[in-house]
């Protein structure tokens, strides 16, 4: 058995060894055929530089991907003033549809706080723990949109799904979030008006899934008026009755107290049947400096209005903060720009925004990744020089990397994924990956040329000696890269972006690489002599040889 294993071993071995020669030999022929016709490789390279651009170009942008951490958050809001028991009923209808879901694991309801909304009676949420990846075949994407759909006809709330952010403290979910401000100064009401007609507007484009604030300027609310008059002849200040409005409404902390050795906080507050309406002003009273109590009602008056619950500013503007997310199929780039086109058009004068949280970072990270990937050139360029000795040759390996970079895009195209942090990391190790390859040839035919050979010879030497160490390290770089390529669970989506990025560079770099960059050698050899007046030999003679022992020995079969 192992004299029958190590004979099929044998025939296995020189199977391969005597296919791989002939496809070198075949390569060889190629290559000797580009150097001869090198507007043909001079076109093939032109054709993936504009693959290239063209690739950049159309391929969304994105920052960091949204990963499926397994778990969905929701922001709850009904009509300002709504009482608590009346949220918990609409919370706990949303809850039992989200836990229908197939996916769900469990659920937890939340009364009384959004993750967008903020605090009040009329808010809530409703988080959801999905299975584990390997016993559920859709992703957090499509479940969002399944819950939207389900919870549609729920009209006496505004319910928003979403996933937890990526970077946990950079915003409150996925997708992107930005800040409406009022740079004039305007009322509230105006404020508004502009703000529902520009999220009016964003909900039309088809790059955007849903764009939503919490913002609402009609929570029912009392303005109080104090008799500054009456206050002053009763001896009193408006200190002293708003102060005892606080406590019995607002709560004041007191003291704090020790029991079973934990501290408490003492904090004093009117019971709610004391302070649940208007009338109940009549039974507060205020000690005047005579010792008597008067009742508040006699020191304010009141008047039913309607505004915001808060007031947030940003860059100390008045602002609006609103959140969404891009559709399936467009990245957050793509969200992003809609925002920047819808905002040039609907808002007016002396009204603008700023991206926030994730949004910003990437808005501040895609004016430098160009300056990034020069000075990553520029780095690279400057080595081979050191180490050519020359500022010609180094370009035969410098003008061979948009051959593998278009790869990444195109790859990343094919797969759907969009140019985000990952794909640009992929990029500068590729850079380095891909000029590897092409130093190997350029190396070994300089040296060769340095050894008298002529420049066509030296590059189809450099070619083919270097063309089984190539393709080994490219191919076992490549499979290795598959897991990655193919993984899923947690960080799937960024390891996908890399993984896939590579591998379509790689191949592609190596694949088609391997035919032009023995050319660009001939090309700027050949330059870099005319250029330094070194050429100490009879290149004309020595490329006639060298063609006539090509067409003797060399010759590719048919």
């Amino acid at each position: 058995e192992h004299g029958e294993k190590k004979g099929f071993m044998k025939r296995f071995y020189a199977a391969f060894n005597t296919s791989f020669e002939t496809m070198t030999r075949k390569y060889k022929g190629s290559v000797y055929f580009l150097a001869k016709k090198k507007w043909i490789a001079g076109l093939g390279l032109l054709a993936f530089v504009v693959a290239l651009v063209w690739a950049m170009n159309t391929t969304p942008k994105g920052f960091v991907p949204n990963e499926d951490l397994g778990s969905i958050m929701s922001d709850i809001s009904l009509p300002p003033g709504t009482s608590q028991e009346r949220t918990n009923e609409v919370i706990t209808k949303i809850d039992s549809i989200v836990a229908t879901v197939p996916e769900v694991r469990l659920t937890l309801k939340v009364i009384g706080r959004a993750m967008i909304s903020g605090s009040g009676s009329s808010y809530g949420m409703v988080i959801a723990r999905l299975k584990p990846w390997d016993e559920r075949k859709r992703d957090v994407k499509t479940i969002i949109g399944e819950l939207f759909a389900k919870t549609a006809n729920i009209k006496e709330a505004k319910i928003i799904f979403f996933a937890p952010p990526t970077i946990q403290g950079f915003g409150t979910g996925g997708g992107f979030e930005f800040q409406l401000q009022d740079k004039t100064g305007g009322t509230i009401a105006d404020f508004s008006r502009i703000s529902n007609e520009f999220l009016a507007a964003l909900s039309q484009r088809p790059e955007i899934q849903y764009a939503a604030t919490s913002f609402n300027p009609n929570f029912p609310q009392y303005l109080i008026t104090a008799n500054v008059a009456k206050i002053k002849q009763a001896g009193l200040n408006v200190s002293d009755v708003m102060s005892v409005m606080q406590g019995y409404y607002g709560g004041v902390y007191a003291s704090n107290f020790n029991k079973f050795g934990k501290q408490y906080r003492v904090v004093y507050q009117a019971d709610p049947k004391y302070r649940g309406n208007l009338e109940s002003l009549n039974s507060v009273y205020v000690r005047t400096p005579s010792g008597t109590m008067a009742p508040i009602s006699g020191f304010i008056s009141t008047e039913r209005v309607y505004g915001p619950q808060a007031i947030s500013r940003f860059n100390l503007y008045t602002s609006i903060a609103v959140t969404g997310n891009p559709k399936p199929g467009f990245s957050s780039g793509d969200a992003l720009k809609a925002v920047e086109e819808e905002a040039a058009k609907i808002l007016p004068q002396g009204y603008g925004y700023e991206f926030s949280g994730l949004s910003r970072e990437e808005q501040s990270a895609g004016s430098q990744t160009i300056f990034i990937f020069l000075l990553c050139l520029i780095f690279v360029y400057f080595l081979l020089c050191a180490q050519y000795e020359s500022y010609v040759l180094p370009l035969a390996v410098i003008l061979s990397l948009p051959v593998g970079l278009a790869g990444v895009f195109l790859f990343d195209k094919i797969f759907g994924i969009d140019n985000n942090i990952y794909t640009q990391i992929t990029l500068i190790m590729l850079i380095g990956l891909l000029a590897k390859n092409a130093i190997l040839i350029v190396e070994f035919a300089a040296e060769r040329r340095r050894k008298g050979m002529t420049i066509l010879q030296a590059a189809l030497e450099g070619a083919t000696a270097r063309l089984r160490p190539i393709l080994m390290t490219s191919f076992a770089f490549i499979l290795g890269l598959l897991p990655l390529m193919l993984s899923t669970g947690v960080g799937a989506a960024g390891n996908t972006s890399i993984g896939t990025g590579a591998v379509g560079g790689m191949l592609i770099g190596t694949i088609f690489g391997v035919f032009i960059i023995p050319v660009l050698f001939i090309v700027f050899q050949t330059l870099q002599e005319k250029v330094s007046s070194k050429s100490p030999y009879d290149e004309s003679v020595m490329e006639r040889q060298t063609h006539l022992n090509f067409e003797k020995s060399d010759t590719p079969e048919d």
